[in-house]
């Protein structure tokens, strides 16, 4: 892909990116086997691992976690009012869209016991090693803590358009709109209202600014991370795109990811 080339031109050290279809890789750029820190783009990982212990029956959607009267369910859609970086309350559950690296930290603390394999050892059995993402690992908290290449989170886009890790079913609700209605903070973007989001992913919905492209369907679903990381994937298109940079987010990424994505649909047609 063309558009790819554009990367050659971002204010960074280092930059890697694929795109994928059905069809599998349709463009590639940079050194796709460079590992890059992920930050938040973490929890994309994260929530999968979680959702196959709910395949597997060792948690359930509505198992009791974190907060007295918040889910599994709330704590993966951000929706369980736990605070930004503090297992305590910040609102009632199901008020408010809290955007919680903590309540990710909680997840992974539950599957770890509920399983009896530690929280980064389930991720690599239930997630990496299935889908061949050999370069991939948390190294530490669970909301920010893992490493990966483009090639491997290649795979992991490639699953979501076909899902085999977890059914379908679960899938499709994984990235459907889950406690519909709540307000909240999409960090670096400011107040949406609403702020859609599924079980751990990002819901683009009609929000503006927004990092993904004006372009992009309602239900394109993802996550960015503060590394200068983002994945999105497109249901609509049946498309997904993974970028990873080694500079912090900030101003200079928001005219650029919004411009690239929209580039990236405009070739893909």
């Amino acid at each position: 892909m063309r558009t790819l080339n554009a990367l050659a031109e971002w204010p960074v050290d280092n930059v890697a990116a694929a795109v994928v279809t059905p069809d599998g890789v349709v463009g590639s750029y940079g050194d796709t086997s460079r590992v890059y820190e992920l930050a938040s783009v973490t929890k994309l990982l994260v929530a999968q691992a979680v959702l196959v212990a709910v395949e597997e029956g060792a948690v359930e959607l509505s198992t009791p976690a974190g907060l007295p009267g918040a889910t599994v369910a709330h704590l993966l859609a951000h929706a369980s009012g736990m605070a930004f970086d503090k297992r305590e309350a910040a609102a009632g559950v199901a008020e408010q869209r809290i955007y919680s690296s903590a309540g990710f930290e909680t997840l992974a603390d539950l599957v770890a016991a509920e399983s009896e394999i530690a929280f980064e050892d389930y991720l690599r059995e239930a997630v990496c090693e299935p889908l061949g993402m050999a370069s991939t690992g948390l190294f530490g908290p669970a909301g920010h803590g893992a490493r990966s290449t483009v090639a491997d989170l290649t795979a992991f886009a490639a699953d979501q358009l076909a899902p085999q890790l977890i059914s379908p079913e679960l899938a499709g609700e994984s990235s459907s709109v889950q406690f519909p209605g709540l307000d909240g903070f999409v960090p670096g973007y400011g107040r949406h209202r609403p702020n859609d989001w599924g079980l751990g992913f990002e819901i683009r919905g009609h929000k503006t600014p927004h990092w993904t492209a004006p372009d992009h369907s309602p239900r394109t679903y993802g996550h960015f991370g503060q590394a200068g990381t983002f994945l999105w994937v497109d249901p609509d298109r049946r498309a997904a795109a993974v970028v990873l940079t080694d500079r912090p987010f900030g101003a200079w990424a928001k005219p650029l990811w919004s411009d690239f994505n929209q580039a990236v649909l405009q070739e893909l047609g």
